[in-house]
């Protein structure tokens, strides 16, 4: 069995940005890594993108300004693993301090394997 990662695409609102960077590095991040298998958990440095392609286009709310990819064993280890860490007493005490847990205009999650 091969396994697969969760890529996870955040576009949190902008005037939320500095509050989610600051929350994310000193509270969720480290946790996150502790207790799942996190490759890396990224954040926009303010560099403008670069879009092409065919038919290239921009959400109504911009692109993504927070990426972090979680390796898994399979999509069924994901989803039992996902569901454990909204319950756990430890995630739910950092997501308590969360700034603004409305901030995020888009949640995107992929998952892939590698080839």
């Amino acid at each position: 069995m091969s396994s697969i990662v969760e890529i996870r695409d955040y576009t949190i609102e902008r005037d939320w940005l500095e509050e989610y960077k600051d929350w994310a590095e000193k509270m969720a991040v480290p946790w996150l890594k502790k207790n799942m298998d996190v490759i890396d958990f990224w954040v926009d440095d303010e560099i403008e993108a670069e879009l092409s392609g065919s038919d290239p286009r921009i959400s109504p709310h911009g692109q993504p300004n927070v990426c972090w990819i979680i390796r898994w064993g399979s999509k069924e280890e994901r989803d039992i693993g996902f569901a454990a860490l909204q319950e756990h007493p430890e995630w739910q005490e950092i997501w308590s301090k969360h700034p603004n847990e409305n901030a995020y205009l888009v949640m995107n999650a992929r998952f892939m394997k590698s080839i």
